[in-house]
Protein backbone atom coordinates (compact mmCIF):
# COMPACT_ATOMS: atom_id res chain seq x y z
CA UNK A 1 0.00 0.00 0.00
CA UNK A 2 2.54 2.83 0.92
CA UNK A 3 4.88 1.78 -2.23
CA UNK A 4 1.70 3.32 -4.46
CA UNK A 5 2.08 6.83 -2.87
CA UNK A 6 5.85 7.45 -3.08
CA UNK A 7 7.05 9.95 -5.27
CA UNK A 8 8.34 7.41 -7.92
CA UNK A 9 4.94 5.84 -8.40
CA UNK A 10 3.12 8.97 -8.64
CA UNK A 11 5.63 10.30 -11.44
CA UNK A 12 5.53 7.00 -13.38
CA UNK A 13 2.05 7.09 -13.49
CA UNK A 14 1.84 10.63 -14.94
CA UNK A 15 4.45 9.71 -17.70
CA UNK A 16 1.99 6.89 -18.57
CA UNK A 17 -0.56 9.24 -18.87
CA UNK A 18 1.79 11.92 -20.91
CA UNK A 19 2.40 9.20 -23.15
CA UNK A 20 -0.56 7.43 -23.56
CA UNK A 21 -1.93 10.73 -24.39
CA UNK A 22 0.63 11.34 -27.14
CA UNK A 23 -0.01 7.41 -28.32
CA UNK A 24 -3.93 8.41 -28.66
CA UNK A 25 -3.04 11.67 -30.60
CA UNK A 26 -1.21 9.56 -33.16
CA UNK A 27 -3.89 7.40 -33.50
CA UNK A 28 -5.87 10.00 -35.01
CA UNK A 29 -3.38 10.83 -37.47
CA UNK A 30 -2.30 14.18 -35.19
CA UNK A 31 1.19 13.02 -33.64
CA UNK A 32 3.15 11.16 -36.18
CA UNK A 33 3.65 7.36 -35.28
CA UNK A 34 7.31 7.58 -35.45
CA UNK A 35 7.17 10.65 -33.06
CA UNK A 36 4.97 8.56 -30.71
CA UNK A 37 7.13 5.61 -30.80
CA UNK A 38 10.15 7.74 -30.00
CA UNK A 39 8.11 8.91 -26.85
CA UNK A 40 7.33 5.92 -25.80
CA UNK A 41 10.87 4.15 -26.38
CA UNK A 42 13.03 7.64 -24.96
CA UNK A 43 10.65 8.63 -21.74
CA UNK A 44 12.85 8.54 -18.96
CA UNK A 45 13.13 5.77 -16.42
CA UNK A 46 11.37 7.02 -12.70
CA UNK A 47 14.28 6.18 -10.27
CA UNK A 48 15.42 8.32 -7.32
CA UNK A 49 17.52 10.48 -9.53
CA UNK A 50 14.31 11.43 -11.82
CA UNK A 51 12.46 12.21 -8.90
CA UNK A 52 15.47 14.41 -7.42
CA UNK A 53 15.23 16.61 -11.03
CA UNK A 54 12.00 16.75 -11.12
CA UNK A 55 12.46 18.30 -7.61
CA UNK A 56 15.42 20.31 -8.58
CA UNK A 57 13.34 21.89 -11.70
CA UNK A 58 10.21 22.60 -9.26
CA UNK A 59 12.36 25.56 -7.25
CA UNK A 60 12.35 27.18 -10.61
CA UNK A 61 8.98 26.87 -11.85
CA UNK A 62 6.72 26.72 -8.68
CA UNK A 63 4.81 24.22 -10.70
CA UNK A 64 5.03 20.13 -9.88
CA UNK A 65 3.64 19.15 -12.86
CA UNK A 66 5.49 21.92 -15.30
CA UNK A 67 8.42 20.74 -13.77
CA UNK A 68 7.94 17.11 -14.79
CA UNK A 69 6.57 17.89 -18.03
CA UNK A 70 9.84 20.16 -18.87
CA UNK A 71 12.75 17.04 -17.61
CA UNK A 72 10.81 14.38 -19.60
CA UNK A 73 10.99 16.44 -22.88
CA UNK A 74 14.41 17.41 -21.97
CA UNK A 75 14.93 13.42 -21.61
CA UNK A 76 13.18 12.76 -24.91
CA UNK A 77 14.33 15.34 -26.50
CA UNK A 78 14.10 16.27 -30.48
CA UNK A 79 10.99 16.99 -32.31
CA UNK A 80 8.67 14.13 -30.82
CA UNK A 81 9.36 15.71 -27.23
CA UNK A 82 7.37 18.63 -28.21
CA UNK A 83 4.00 16.28 -28.10
CA UNK A 84 4.36 15.49 -24.51
CA UNK A 85 1.46 16.94 -22.56
CA UNK A 86 -0.13 18.44 -26.36
CA UNK A 87 -3.61 20.01 -25.68
CA UNK A 88 -3.68 19.17 -21.87
CA UNK A 89 -4.11 20.61 -18.60
CA UNK A 90 -2.22 19.84 -15.29
CA UNK A 91 -5.51 18.18 -13.49
CA UNK A 92 -5.68 15.77 -16.87
CA UNK A 93 -2.73 14.11 -15.99
CA UNK A 94 -3.04 14.50 -11.98
CA UNK A 95 -6.51 13.72 -11.76
CA UNK A 96 -6.47 10.39 -14.02
CA UNK A 97 -3.25 9.56 -12.21
CA UNK A 98 -4.76 9.80 -9.07
CA UNK A 99 -7.76 7.65 -10.05
CA UNK A 100 -5.88 4.98 -10.96
CA UNK A 101 -3.77 4.96 -7.53
CA UNK A 102 -7.00 5.06 -5.89
CA UNK A 103 -8.17 2.08 -7.58
CA UNK A 104 -5.61 0.12 -7.13
CA UNK A 105 -5.30 1.29 -3.03
CA UNK A 106 -9.05 0.27 -3.32
CA UNK A 107 -8.25 -3.48 -4.56
CA UNK A 108 -5.67 -3.72 -1.61
CA UNK A 109 -8.23 -2.85 1.11
CA UNK A 110 -10.40 -4.97 -0.80
CA UNK A 111 -8.96 -7.82 -0.63
CA UNK A 112 -7.67 -6.96 3.20
CA UNK A 113 -11.23 -6.62 4.51
CA UNK A 114 -12.32 -10.06 2.48
CA UNK A 115 -9.34 -11.78 4.80
CA UNK A 116 -11.38 -10.08 8.03
CA UNK A 117 -14.33 -11.42 6.67
CA UNK A 118 -13.46 -14.93 6.54
CA UNK A 119 -11.35 -14.42 9.86
CA UNK A 120 -14.48 -13.51 11.49
CA UNK A 121 -16.50 -16.14 9.67
CA UNK A 122 -14.36 -18.93 11.10
CA UNK A 123 -14.08 -17.69 14.60
CA UNK A 124 -18.24 -17.67 14.25
CA UNK A 125 -18.87 -20.71 13.35
CA UNK A 126 -16.11 -22.28 15.43
CA UNK A 127 -17.76 -20.25 18.64
CA UNK A 128 -21.19 -21.29 17.38
CA UNK A 129 -22.04 -23.09 20.92
CA UNK A 130 -19.73 -20.67 23.53
CA UNK A 131 -22.78 -19.44 25.63
CA UNK A 132 -21.82 -15.78 27.62
CA UNK A 133 -23.96 -13.22 28.79
CA UNK A 134 -24.93 -10.74 27.02
CA UNK A 135 -24.73 -7.34 27.99
CA UNK A 136 -27.18 -3.70 27.03
CA UNK A 137 -26.00 -0.75 28.52
CA UNK A 138 -23.11 -2.77 30.42
CA UNK A 139 -25.45 -4.41 32.63
CA UNK A 140 -25.77 -8.06 32.56
CA UNK A 141 -29.08 -8.82 29.60
CA UNK A 142 -29.71 -12.19 28.49
CA UNK A 143 -27.42 -15.06 27.25
CA UNK A 144 -26.00 -15.50 24.10
CA UNK A 145 -23.11 -16.61 22.41
CA UNK A 146 -19.63 -15.23 21.49
CA UNK A 147 -20.49 -16.81 17.71
CA UNK A 148 -23.71 -15.14 17.58
CA UNK A 149 -21.71 -11.60 18.30
CA UNK A 150 -18.99 -12.64 15.76
CA UNK A 151 -21.93 -13.10 13.42
CA UNK A 152 -22.89 -10.07 13.65
CA UNK A 153 -19.09 -8.73 13.30
CA UNK A 154 -19.08 -10.39 10.06
CA UNK A 155 -21.70 -9.05 8.37
CA UNK A 156 -20.79 -5.62 9.47
CA UNK A 157 -17.74 -6.44 7.78
CA UNK A 158 -18.96 -7.54 4.51
CA UNK A 159 -20.75 -4.32 4.48
CA UNK A 160 -17.55 -2.58 4.94
CA UNK A 161 -16.44 -4.54 1.93
CA UNK A 162 -19.59 -3.54 -0.38
CA UNK A 163 -18.78 -0.37 0.58
CA UNK A 164 -15.08 -0.46 -0.45
CA UNK A 165 -16.06 -2.18 -3.51
CA UNK A 166 -18.50 1.18 -4.62
CA UNK A 167 -15.95 3.49 -3.71
CA UNK A 168 -13.47 1.68 -5.83
CA UNK A 169 -16.23 2.25 -8.78
CA UNK A 170 -16.70 5.53 -7.89
CA UNK A 171 -13.12 6.88 -7.60
CA UNK A 172 -11.31 4.89 -10.84
CA UNK A 173 -12.07 7.48 -13.26
CA UNK A 174 -10.42 9.65 -15.32
CA UNK A 175 -10.80 12.91 -16.87
CA UNK A 176 -8.95 14.47 -20.25
CA UNK A 177 -10.75 16.96 -21.28
CA UNK A 178 -9.22 19.68 -21.13
CA UNK A 179 -8.85 22.82 -19.28
CA UNK A 180 -12.34 23.54 -18.18
CA UNK A 181 -13.74 19.97 -19.13
CA UNK A 182 -14.89 20.72 -22.71
CA UNK A 183 -12.51 18.94 -24.80
CA UNK A 184 -12.08 22.86 -26.42
CA UNK A 185 -8.16 21.76 -27.44
CA UNK A 186 -8.34 17.97 -27.12
CA UNK A 187 -10.70 15.25 -29.00
CA UNK A 188 -12.89 13.17 -26.59
CA UNK A 189 -11.08 9.96 -28.47
CA UNK A 190 -7.57 10.56 -26.06
CA UNK A 191 -9.88 10.44 -22.87
CA UNK A 192 -10.87 6.87 -23.82
CA UNK A 193 -8.08 5.91 -25.25
CA UNK A 194 -6.17 7.09 -21.76
CA UNK A 195 -8.62 5.80 -19.28
CA UNK A 196 -8.63 2.17 -21.11
CA UNK A 197 -4.74 2.32 -20.89
CA UNK A 198 -5.04 2.62 -17.18
CA UNK A 199 -8.70 0.26 -16.57
CA UNK A 200 -10.31 3.75 -15.90
CA UNK A 201 -13.89 5.12 -16.93
CA UNK A 202 -14.03 8.14 -18.50
CA UNK A 203 -16.31 10.59 -16.44
CA UNK A 204 -17.44 14.10 -17.29
CA UNK A 205 -15.51 17.09 -15.20
CA UNK A 206 -14.80 20.19 -14.91
CA UNK A 207 -10.90 21.09 -14.74
CA UNK A 208 -10.74 18.46 -12.34
CA UNK A 209 -13.05 15.75 -10.78
CA UNK A 210 -15.51 16.06 -8.51
CA UNK A 211 -14.26 15.58 -5.33
CA UNK A 212 -17.69 13.71 -4.09
CA UNK A 213 -15.74 10.77 -5.42
CA UNK A 214 -12.86 11.71 -2.93
CA UNK A 215 -15.17 11.93 -0.20
CA UNK A 216 -16.87 8.72 -1.07
CA UNK A 217 -13.76 7.03 -0.69
CA UNK A 218 -12.56 8.73 2.84
CA UNK A 219 -15.82 7.70 4.14
CA UNK A 220 -15.77 4.08 3.02
CA UNK A 221 -11.95 4.30 4.50
CA UNK A 222 -14.01 5.66 7.62
CA UNK A 223 -16.35 3.36 7.89
CA UNK A 224 -13.69 0.57 8.35
CA UNK A 225 -12.49 2.36 10.82
CA UNK A 226 -15.79 2.91 13.23
CA UNK A 227 -16.45 -0.37 12.31
CA UNK A 228 -13.26 -1.93 13.71
CA UNK A 229 -12.94 0.33 16.54
CA UNK A 230 -16.74 -0.76 17.46
CA UNK A 231 -14.89 -4.78 17.29
CA UNK A 232 -11.82 -3.19 19.10
CA UNK A 233 -13.88 -1.58 21.74
CA UNK A 234 -15.86 -4.94 22.50
CA UNK A 235 -12.89 -6.58 23.09
CA UNK A 236 -11.03 -3.86 25.38
CA UNK A 237 -14.20 -4.55 27.80
CA UNK A 238 -14.38 -8.43 27.42
CA UNK A 239 -10.42 -7.85 28.36
CA UNK A 240 -10.90 -6.15 31.83
CA UNK A 241 -10.04 -8.04 34.97
CA UNK A 242 -13.48 -7.96 36.05
CA UNK A 243 -14.67 -9.91 33.34
CA UNK A 244 -11.65 -12.04 31.34
CA UNK A 245 -13.87 -13.70 28.66
CA UNK A 246 -11.75 -12.31 25.82
CA UNK A 247 -7.97 -11.34 25.22
CA UNK A 248 -6.20 -10.72 22.17
CA UNK A 249 -2.71 -12.24 21.40
CA UNK A 250 0.06 -11.75 24.02
CA UNK A 251 3.24 -12.77 22.50
CA UNK A 252 5.74 -14.87 24.29
CA UNK A 253 8.01 -12.46 25.66
CA UNK A 254 5.66 -9.37 25.37
CA UNK A 255 5.74 -7.33 28.86
CA UNK A 256 2.39 -5.67 29.14
CA UNK A 257 3.90 -3.32 31.61
CA UNK A 258 7.63 -1.89 32.03
CA UNK A 259 6.38 -1.90 36.20
CA UNK A 260 3.42 -4.14 36.91
CA UNK A 261 4.79 -7.92 35.63
CA UNK A 262 0.87 -8.64 35.91
CA UNK A 263 -0.03 -6.49 33.43
CA UNK A 264 -1.72 -7.68 30.00
CA UNK A 265 -2.87 -4.69 28.30
CA UNK A 266 -5.20 -4.93 25.52
CA UNK A 267 -2.57 -2.51 23.84
CA UNK A 268 -3.17 -2.96 19.97
CA UNK A 269 -7.14 -3.10 20.10
CA UNK A 270 -6.49 0.57 22.04
CA UNK A 271 -3.99 1.55 19.25
CA UNK A 272 -6.99 0.84 16.33
CA UNK A 273 -9.84 2.28 18.55
CA UNK A 274 -7.13 5.71 18.14
CA UNK A 275 -6.53 5.44 14.46
CA UNK A 276 -10.26 5.12 13.79
CA UNK A 277 -10.23 8.64 15.00
CA UNK A 278 -7.51 10.13 12.39
CA UNK A 279 -10.12 8.42 9.95
CA UNK A 280 -13.00 9.97 10.78
CA UNK A 281 -11.17 13.31 11.02
CA UNK A 282 -10.03 12.74 7.32
CA UNK A 283 -13.43 12.15 6.35
CA UNK A 284 -14.15 15.72 7.49
CA UNK A 285 -11.32 17.47 5.60
CA UNK A 286 -12.08 15.82 2.25
CA UNK A 287 -16.11 16.21 2.73
CA UNK A 288 -14.82 20.07 3.02
CA UNK A 289 -12.69 19.39 -0.64
CA UNK A 290 -16.05 18.91 -2.31
CA UNK A 291 -16.76 22.38 -2.55
CA UNK A 292 -14.51 24.24 -5.22
CA UNK A 293 -14.96 27.60 -6.85
CA UNK A 294 -16.17 27.48 -10.40
CA UNK A 295 -14.40 24.97 -12.66
CA UNK A 296 -11.96 24.52 -10.12
CA UNK A 297 -9.11 26.07 -7.46
CA UNK A 298 -6.33 23.97 -5.88
CA UNK A 299 -7.62 24.00 -2.22
CA UNK A 300 -8.43 20.53 -2.53
CA UNK A 301 -4.99 20.07 -3.32
CA UNK A 302 -2.69 20.13 -0.62
CA UNK A 303 -5.38 18.65 1.85
CA UNK A 304 -5.33 15.07 -0.79
CA UNK A 305 -1.68 14.69 -0.49
CA UNK A 306 -2.16 14.43 3.74
CA UNK A 307 -5.38 12.69 3.65
CA UNK A 308 -5.88 10.30 0.66
CA UNK A 309 -2.80 8.71 1.48
CA UNK A 310 -2.62 8.38 5.33
CA UNK A 311 -6.42 7.01 5.17
CA UNK A 312 -5.62 4.64 2.26
CA UNK A 313 -2.34 3.41 4.89
CA UNK A 314 -4.62 3.60 8.30
CA UNK A 315 -7.31 1.69 6.60
CA UNK A 316 -5.26 -1.07 5.45
CA UNK A 317 -3.70 -1.29 8.70
CA UNK A 318 -6.24 -1.87 10.67
CA UNK A 319 -7.94 -4.42 8.84
CA UNK A 320 -4.69 -6.44 8.86
CA UNK A 321 -4.00 -6.00 12.41
CA UNK A 322 -7.73 -6.27 12.69
CA UNK A 323 -7.54 -9.68 11.26
CA UNK A 324 -4.51 -10.55 13.62
CA UNK A 325 -6.84 -10.02 16.53
CA UNK A 326 -9.44 -12.20 15.29
CA UNK A 327 -7.64 -15.14 14.52
CA UNK A 328 -5.37 -15.13 17.66
CA UNK A 329 -7.83 -13.80 19.92
CA UNK A 330 -8.06 -16.01 23.19
CA UNK A 331 -11.26 -17.36 24.43
CA UNK A 332 -12.22 -18.28 28.28
CA UNK A 333 -15.44 -20.29 27.55
CA UNK A 334 -15.21 -21.13 31.18
CA UNK A 335 -15.26 -17.56 32.73
CA UNK A 336 -17.69 -16.78 30.62
CA UNK A 337 -20.07 -19.19 32.51
CA UNK A 338 -19.34 -18.05 35.47
CA UNK A 339 -20.05 -14.26 34.86
CA UNK A 340 -23.33 -15.77 33.68
CA UNK A 341 -24.09 -17.39 37.19
CA UNK A 342 -23.02 -13.69 38.49
CA UNK A 343 -25.81 -12.61 38.98
CA UNK A 344 -27.61 -15.12 40.12
CA UNK A 345 -29.97 -16.37 37.38
CA UNK A 346 -30.69 -12.43 36.97
CA UNK A 347 -30.37 -13.20 33.41
CA UNK A 348 -33.31 -15.53 33.05
CA UNK A 349 -35.64 -12.86 34.51
CA UNK A 350 -37.63 -12.49 31.12
CA UNK A 351 -38.48 -16.45 30.66
CA UNK A 352 -39.49 -16.08 34.04
CA UNK A 353 -42.10 -13.20 33.66
CA UNK A 354 -43.51 -15.24 30.76
CA UNK A 355 -44.30 -17.82 32.66
CA UNK A 356 -46.05 -15.86 35.26
CA UNK A 357 -48.09 -14.41 32.47
CA UNK A 358 -48.75 -17.78 31.07
CA UNK A 359 -50.23 -18.81 34.33
CA UNK A 360 -52.71 -16.64 34.23
CA UNK A 361 -51.03 -13.52 36.25
CA UNK A 362 -51.55 -9.97 35.02
CA UNK A 363 -48.14 -8.51 33.16
CA UNK A 364 -47.63 -5.56 35.51
CA UNK A 365 -48.23 -7.81 38.60
CA UNK A 366 -45.88 -10.39 37.09
CA UNK A 367 -43.24 -7.72 35.87
CA UNK A 368 -43.30 -6.74 39.71
CA UNK A 369 -42.80 -9.76 41.13
CA UNK A 370 -40.00 -10.43 38.97
CA UNK A 371 -38.48 -7.30 39.43
CA UNK A 372 -38.76 -7.17 43.52
CA UNK A 373 -37.42 -11.33 43.16
CA UNK A 374 -34.54 -10.02 41.24
CA UNK A 375 -33.68 -7.13 43.54
CA UNK A 376 -33.65 -9.20 46.52
CA UNK A 377 -31.53 -12.04 45.05
CA UNK A 378 -29.21 -9.48 43.93
CA UNK A 379 -28.71 -7.42 47.26
CA UNK A 380 -28.97 -10.87 49.06
CA UNK A 381 -26.64 -12.80 46.50
CA UNK A 382 -29.28 -15.74 46.44
CA UNK A 383 -30.04 -17.78 43.21
CA UNK A 384 -33.27 -16.03 41.87
CA UNK A 385 -34.98 -19.13 40.90
CA UNK A 386 -34.70 -19.59 45.33
CA UNK A 387 -36.10 -16.53 45.84
CA UNK A 388 -38.91 -16.90 43.05
CA UNK A 389 -39.73 -20.54 44.97
CA UNK A 390 -40.59 -19.02 47.96
CA UNK A 391 -42.52 -16.49 46.84
CA UNK A 392 -46.54 -17.58 48.02
CA UNK A 393 -47.81 -15.29 44.94
CA UNK A 394 -46.23 -17.81 42.46
CA UNK A 395 -48.15 -20.44 41.12
CA UNK A 396 -45.98 -22.12 38.36
CA UNK A 397 -44.75 -25.46 38.12
CA UNK A 398 -41.30 -26.88 38.78
CA UNK A 399 -40.81 -27.98 35.52
CA UNK A 400 -41.66 -24.90 34.25
CA UNK A 401 -39.14 -22.81 35.76
CA UNK A 402 -36.69 -25.59 34.79
CA UNK A 403 -37.51 -24.38 31.29
CA UNK A 404 -37.43 -20.75 32.04
CA UNK A 405 -33.56 -20.79 33.95
CA UNK A 406 -32.32 -23.16 30.97
CA UNK A 407 -29.48 -22.17 29.52
CA UNK A 408 -30.01 -24.32 26.49
CA UNK A 409 -33.85 -23.04 26.01
CA UNK A 410 -32.79 -19.64 25.89
CA UNK A 411 -30.01 -20.42 23.59
CA UNK A 412 -32.68 -22.44 21.07
CA UNK A 413 -32.38 -19.96 18.21
CA UNK A 414 -29.26 -18.47 18.20
CA UNK A 415 -28.58 -20.72 15.17
CA UNK A 416 -31.00 -18.50 13.36
CA UNK A 417 -28.45 -15.61 13.24
CA UNK A 418 -26.04 -17.88 11.42
CA UNK A 419 -27.97 -18.00 8.47
CA UNK A 420 -27.19 -14.78 6.95
CA UNK A 421 -23.34 -16.38 7.08
CA UNK A 422 -24.44 -18.73 4.30
CA UNK A 423 -24.61 -15.33 2.02
CA UNK A 424 -20.94 -13.80 3.31
CA UNK A 425 -18.33 -15.03 0.67
CA UNK A 426 -15.35 -15.21 1.77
Amino acid sequence: MSGLFTDQARLALWLEVEILAVEAWASLGVVPEADAKAVRERAPAVTPEFVVAVQEREKVTDHDLAAFVDVVQQAIGGPAAAWVHYGLTSSDVVDTALGATLARAADLLVDASGQLVAALKAQAVAHRDTPMVGRTHGMHAEPTTLGAKLVLWCLQADRDRARLRAARDAIAVGKVSGAVGTYSNIDPAVERQVCAGLGLAPVPASQVVARDRHAEYLWACASVGASIEQFATEIRHLARTEVGEVEEPFRSGQKGSSAMPHKRNPILAERLAGLARVLRGNLSAGLEDVALWHERDISHSSVERVILPDSSLLAYYLLVKMRGIVEGMQVHPERMLENIDRSYGLVFSQPVLLALIDSGLARDDAYRIVQEAARTAWEQRRPLRAVIDQDDRVSVSGDVLDQAFSLDQSLRNVGLVFEALEDVDV
